[in-house]
């Protein structure tokens, strides 16, 4: 049973090969006997009677097959049509139904099966990898569809259930609370995922999540590998404008304004003059870009985008992201504890990258490290010149030795640009940002890590003597 596994946690894909059905008993939750004067968990019979009609199960064929003679000496050649099996649910009744992207990634033949055994052929509209939804379509009329709720006005502990076909057992109902929401997972920019302790399987891809009015608040996509009652569901809100730019072009387009960020804390507040917390840091500018342009610079707190108050980096994200490209924005930004007013024109977003995060070299614990428990040397020639044209000349750290927490996030090969803002762009320079540190206070460390290349910020405590 192929499954893409990150960080333990699963897409709930179901992906058979002609696969024996394997049973694993347990895992359920114990119900407790009502208390008296305590609040009831809420029947969802009613709501799942009306809608179960409207949850489909898709099934996919997909365009690339597999060998399952691979690495056999002498064995014949097949090319195995692999089948993968998920949810949707129709969200118009001209038969558009939603589902989840990794389901139909790769489709040579989609297939629905509605609730009353009808099987009908489906295409893709659209899909968005970076949300993780696809849009289909199936020739019908007045077909039931599943209400979309506000996913903004579920809170922590409400009561859901989803509905799906794990395991290919079709239409299945679990019931569970809301365990937490604006969880990532995948994609940094763009997860907000809702936890729920719902039991979701494989095969409850693109099935609704569900709250006790009848609406759906979430898409099931996710599971843990490593511990039950731990699955996520995209919500909602992030669907539906989603969804009217896939009916429409088949695509999404955002806006893109061309900046890396760091979330505040109490310490870089401090750091960078703002008082309240609010707003998110420009870390890094991207060379060519609109936020380039538009004058933005390192160490600049945004905190509003044309009127709209941005408490983190998640709301600028998510602001920028559903602007118009091509559009112009005001960015409200505080530079060294000074209000300004930035115009910005927005570009178009282009795909997203992963980043992967290279291996550490092996210690050498004879080595004595510095007072933020690192070895550093100056860069090569050929590394300082090619830096240089990026604005990110700084010393290279041989080893990471010290045990506080923020080491963990430096490897070997990443380049100190900045200690506490102030550049250390060859040894003599860090040295001397070292020299102005007590021990026990907290430096900030601005890093750039040339493969793949990314920036970012780390706080290391300064080790006592």
């Amino acid at each position: 049973m192929p499954m893409r596994v990150v960080a333990g946690l699963s897409l709930t894909l179901f992906a058979t090969i002609a696969a024996a059905l394997g049973f694993l008993a347990g895992g359920g939750g114990l119900v407790s006997l009502p208390v008296p004067g305590a609040a009831r968990a809420p029947s969802f019979a009613d709501v799942v009677e009306r809608l179960n009609a409207a949850v489909v199960h898709v099934d996919v064929i997909e365009a690339e097959g597999s060998n399952p003679h691979e690495g056999i000496e002498d064995a014949p050649i097949l090319d195995v049509p692999e089948r993968s099996e998920g949810s949707g649910f129709i969200v118009d009744p001209a038969g558009y139904i939603l589902t989840n992207q990794h389901l139909v990634a790769r489709p040579a033949r989609i297939r629905i099966r509605l609730a009353d055994k009808r099987e009908l052929k489906a295409r893709v509209v659209g899909a968005d990898e970076s949300t993780d939804l696809a849009l289909l379509k199936v020739e019908g009329d007045h077909l039931p569809v599943v209400p979309l709720g506000d996913s903004d006005r579920v809170r922590v502990g409400d009561w859901v259930c989803a509905i799906g076909n794990p395991l290919e057992f079709d239409h299945s109902v679990t019931v569970g609370v809301v365990s937490s929401k604006g969880r990532k997972i995948f994609n940094q920019s763009f997860d907000d995922y809702i936890q729920t302790d719902a039991a979701i399987n494989p095969g409850n891809s693109g099935g609704p999540l569900i709250n006790a009015a009848g609406e759906a608040i979430g898409i099931s996509s996710a599971m843990s590998s490593e511990g039950q009652g731990i699955g996520f569901a995209i919500p909602i809100n992030l669907a539906k404008d989603v969804l009217r730019q896939l009916r429409t072009q088949g695509r999404v387009s955002r806006g893109y304004l061309g900046i890396e960020l760091h979330e505040l804390d109490p310490d870089l507040s401090a750091l960078v003059g703002v008082k309240d917390g609010k707003g998110t840091v420009v870390l890094d500018v991207v060379k060519g870009g609109p936020a380039e342009a538009a004058g933005l610079r390192r160490y600049d707190v945004i905190t509003g985008v044309s009127g709209h108050e941005i408490r983190n980096g998640d709301d600028l994200v998510r602001r920028i992201a559903t602007s118009t490209p091509g559009s112009s924005v005001t960015l409200s930004i505080v530079r060294d504890g000074r209000p300004l007013s930035v115009p910005a024109q927005l570009l178009e977003r282009g795909p997203d990258t992963e980043l992967v995060t290279g291996k550490k070299a092996p210690d050498h614990a004879a080595q004595r490290g510095d007072p933020l428990g690192l070895v550093v040397g100056e860069l090569g020639p050929r590394a300082r010149s090619q830096l240089a044209e990026k604005d990110k000349v700084g010393v290279v750290i041989k080893d990471v030795v010290g045990l506080d927490p923020g080491t963990d996030d430096l490897d070997p090969g990443d380049v100190i640009v900045e200690v506490n803002r102030q550049p250390t762009k060859d040894l003599a320079a860090y040295r001397r940002v070292l020299g102005t540190l007590a021990p026990g206070q907290s430096a900030w460390l601005f890093v750039y890590r040339p493969k793949p290349a990314s920036a970012f910020l780390t706080k290391i405590e300064v080790e006592r003597p």
